[in-house]
């Protein structure tokens, strides 16, 4: 069990951060949630978390500051804003940003935040909210090597699956959209041949039950396909998101002068999804758009 008295302040508390302030609440953590819904900071209130009212109210003796937003303008915001993190920060403290932005948003933070002595830990997460409950998510690190010795406890505690991809920050964010542009694809296919099989006339559940057993098998496939072959596209993980994340992949490949055959029509497909109006649905729903068109 880990002491009580080291404490942890996370700063968004969606699907994610929620579930990952969850875990750490388990395991005897004092921890802190910041978000601009109040119903999910009452929510974690319930298992023992602390409410901040802003993220500049988080304790000044946390073993770090956990941002985990949506985007870069709610990073920047979180980070940088009127209340936000950079008003109560010290030198040596060490700020964990577990978004999915582009790699140059992370290391224009990560300078911003050395400028005052702080350090930055590039740790974008993969998994799912199940597995951030559990503490079987992905989280792949880049970070200085001091930076990530001081953080270890902290790293293991929400993730059993930790990936030490460099010492330079940026380098997480770009292993996670490479891995997310993989997941747009195969989701994309899985969705399209499913749909396929459908209109010839196919079960679609038992068609999944062959692929999952088969060549054409993919965690994101049948973790997505399974709902909606039931009809459940409550969000788990918006449309919204793998359209941010599949064009951000594209505009790192463009910068890296890298263009490959997939993963534009990938992104194209969230995209068209978004403007047929399933932007709010999960990313599931891609089945649903390929389906009935």
């Amino acid at each position: 069990m880990i002491p009580v008295k080291q404490i942890v302040a996370i700063i968004g508390a969606g699907n994610m951060g929620g579930a990952m302030a969850a875990h750490l609440l388990a395991q005897g953590w004092t921890v802190q949630v910041c978000d601009i819904d109040p119903s999910k900071v009452a929510a974690l209130e319930k298992k023992g978390a602390l409410a901040l009212a802003t993220p500049a109210q988080a304790a000044i003796d946390s073993v770090a500051f956990v941002v985990c937003v949506v985007d870069a303008a709610q990073t920047a915001e979180v980070l940088f804003g009127d209340h936000g993190l950079a008003r109560m920060l010290q030198p040596g403290h060490t700020v964990l940003l577990c978004p999915t932005i582009a790699p140059q948003e992370v290391e224009n933070f990560a300078t911003r935040l050395a400028a005052i002595g702080v350090f930055t830990v590039d740790a974008p997460m993969s998994g799912g909210p199940a597995r951030a409950r559990d503490g079987s998510m992905s989280l792949m690190v880049a970070c200085a090597p001091a930076v990530y010795e001081a953080q270890t406890t902290l790293l293991q505690a929400v993730s059993a699956k930790v990936f030490r991809i460099s010492d330079r920050p940026g380098d997480g964010a770009r292993t996670k959209l490479v891995n997310n542009l993989l997941a747009g694809i195969n989701l994309v296919g899985a969705a399209e041949v499913l749909a396929l099989a459908e209109r010839l006339g196919l079960d679609a559940g038992r068609t999944l039950d062959v692929i999952e057993q088969s060549s054409g098998q993919s965690w994101i496939g049948s973790d997505r396909l399974r709902r909606a072959i039931a009809g459940d596209y409550a969000p788990r993980a918006h449309i919204t998101l793998l359209e941010k994340d599949t064009r951000l992949a594209l505009e790192a490949a463009k910068a890296a002068g890298f263009e490959g055959p997939l993963g534009a029509r990938a992104s194209q497909v969230f995209a068209e999804a978004h403007q047929a109006g399933l932007a709010e649905l999960d990313d599931a729903a891609i089945f649903k758009y390929l389906a009935n068109r």
